[in-house]
């Protein structure tokens, strides 16, 4: 046999390795997106996965409480996006503990009660801070599904070294294939411009042009169609949530010693919220003997 046979031969092989060696470096292929799976996923950034969540951590939306006005806005809001009609991104700002994050979990669930049988179901997606960056890969994935989805950021915020919050700008914007139909924003915030007031100063005082060097970065607030504010709650609001709660779990109390016990659990803790007030319902039930069914 000839040397010019045997070339050939030879190379294919070569490409063969070559190929058999790329094979087995490639990133594993993404897993086709199951959206039936659940009505709530996590998007982790690192393998470009939608992790559905069998069972989401939400509390009922009637037991969200001193709340009225922001909890029926965001639920307008939330049902007319799943109807397909127009709707607004959303930025939930202000105090802690006021049940921001428990209000969007909450509204995604009565929505979808609220859909008919033959309507798709609404689905929720959780990005964490530190992915935001991913988002447009996100939007890629989801722009072709016939399902309507809000992509959720729990305590959204940028530091002054920060530059991720182009990526969520360039989101909310549209850039130039513009924001899915299908997808709204909803984030939660403790900062109502979602930066820090002393970076926000520092950069007025020391730019040539105070206006035009924080414009970019405080904008981006400004891309969200809707702000819902809560703040600190007051006495009786607060012994309304302790109410709404002993009486949805049927706890047995005395009215004058319930009022005394969750006040002091408030005075111990120094503050006021929705949050102190599940701590102590939790405490209550269990020094009751009482499961929380349904929580």
């Amino acid at each position: 046999m000839t040397t010019t046979e045997t070339a050939p031969d030879q190379t294919l092989a070569t490409l063969l390795r070559i190929a058999d060696a790329l094979e087995r470096i490639a990133p594993p292929r993404r897993k086709p997106v199951d959206l039936k799976a659940a009505d709530a996923f996590v998007w982790q950034a690192v393998g470009s996965e939608l992790v559905p969540v069998p069972k989401v951590n939400r509390v009922a939306l009637a037991l969200l409480r001193g709340v009225d006005r922001v909890r029926d806005t965001l639920a307008e809001n939330t049902e007319r996006f799943a109807r397909g009609l127009p709707a607004n991104n959303v930025l939930l700002w202000g105090a802690r503990g006021m049940g921001k994050s428990s209000l969007v979990k909450a509204v995604h669930a009565d929505t979808n009660q609220h859909l008919g049988k033959d309507a798709l179901p609404l689905k929720l997606i959780e990005i964490h801070r530190e992915d935001i960056e991913s988002l447009p890969a996100l939007m890629g994935l989801l722009r072709p599904d016939p399902h309507h989805f809000i992509v959720f950021c729990d305590d959204l915020s940028f530091d002054s070294d920060d530059t991720s919050y182009k990526s969520l700008k360039a989101v909310l914007d549209g850039g130039v294939e513009g924001r899915p139909d299908n997808v709204v924003f909803y984030a939660t915030s403790n900062r109502r411009h979602l930066l820090p007031r002393d970076m926000m100063d520092n950069e007025r005082s020391t730019s040539i042009n105070p206006g035009e060097a924080i414009e970019e970065k405080v904008s981006l607030s400004d891309r969200f169609g809707l702000w819902l504010g809560f703040h600190k709650c007051s006495q009786d609001e607060y012994l309304e949530m302790i109410d709404g709660y002993v009486g949805h779990f049927g706890l047995k109390v005395e009215p004058e010693e319930l009022r005394r016990d969750a006040l002091e659990w408030a005075t111990t803790r120094g503050s006021r919220s929705g949050r102190t007030a599940w701590q102590y319902i939790q405490d209550l039930a269990g020094r009751l003997g009482k499961k929380l069914e349904g929580a």
